[in-house]
């Protein structure tokens, strides 16, 4: 598993499947973001299935779907309180994990600079400077 570290508390990785939660939980996450919405890909788990095991194995897990790289601010209000109120560590997944950095990077833009930002997701392998315009206004889209 390509599980990628953004902060101390925060972690991405592409699709998980059921098979995942074990290690995930060894690993010491205790809550889960789903940022892809359910029948993106054929074959791809649903998040009902992935929510039952996360509860099997003791995890929190929460379904914020973003799709068409569109980050509403309601999608990104959800993310954050989801970030907010979830058992920490956090680990978020899409299909590649570029959407759940992205919604981090939104979520953490009212607080932190933008530099901060962009070395925490280019360290783990994301370049989020498309999104810049956005960070500097704290997150909130373009007028």
């Amino acid at each position: 598993m390509d599980m990628r570290k953004i902060s101390d508390q925060f972690f991405v990785v592409p699709q998980i499947t059921q098979t995942d939660f074990a290690m995930l939980r060894d690993k010491g996450i205790r809550s889960i973001i789903c940022n892809r919405p359910d029948g993106e890909d054929a074959g791809q788990p649903r998040f009902e299935d992935l929510s039952k095991t996360a509860q099997e194995q003791g995890i929190e897990m929460r379904f914020v779907p973003v799709s068409g790289g569109i980050y509403d601010e309601e999608a990104v209000a959800d993310f954050t309180e989801a970030l907010n109120i979830l058992p920490k560590p956090v680990l978020a997944y899409c299909r590649t994990g570029t959407r759940s950095a992205t919604l981090w990077a939104l979520a953490k833009a009212p607080d932190m600079s933008v530099a901060e930002i962009l070395s925490a997701t280019k360290n783990a392998g994301y370049d989020l400077k498309d999104i810049v315009p956005r960070l500097s206004k704290g997150g909130k889209p373009a007028d």
